[in-house]
């Protein structure tokens, strides 16, 4: 494995990266709020304080979110009918956002990609907790 990534994969960690951080968050405050659950949310928190890398700086220095092709939101984005339906579309950004990492990282580093598996897995029983379980 090597240490050194190109510029165009720290854009797409970097934009994973965001993308899983900011699907853990929405989820996390609707639970904290709404519900009022403090072992879940914290759970969360936990999960997006371990969603994380070390090379923070190479991220920024290749961000472009600005020119981004896909940066207009599209009207699947804006369709949400109720509570659930924003955080089963957060948990699923968030899911696949963690498959992304875990996928690049394989190349270069086993243990963040290991990290990114984990987090993955995590947010599967979390979304069976907070929309099944809960529930019933």
């Amino acid at each position: 494995m090597t240490n050194q990534l190109s510029p165009e994969l720290y854009r797409v960690i970097d934009a994973n990266l965001n993308r899983l951080k900011e699907g853990i968050r929405v989820v996390e405050d609707i639970v904290r709020y709404r519900d009022n659950n403090k072992e879940l949310s914290c759970k969360l928190k936990h999960l997006r304080h371990k969603a994380k890398i070390q090379e923070t700086l190479e991220l920024l220095k290749e961000r472009d979110s600005i020119n981004d092709v896909l940066r207009d939101t599209i009207k699947s984005e804006l369709n949400r009918c109720d509570i659930s339906s924003i955080i089963i579309a957060n948990f699923k950004r968030a899911q696949e956002s963690a498959r992304v990492l875990e996928e690049l990282y394989k190349l270069y580093s086993a243990q963040y990609s290991e990290n990114f598996k984990q987090i993955r897995y995590e947010l599967y029983a979390l979304e069976k907790a907070i929309l099944i379980d809960a529930s019933q």
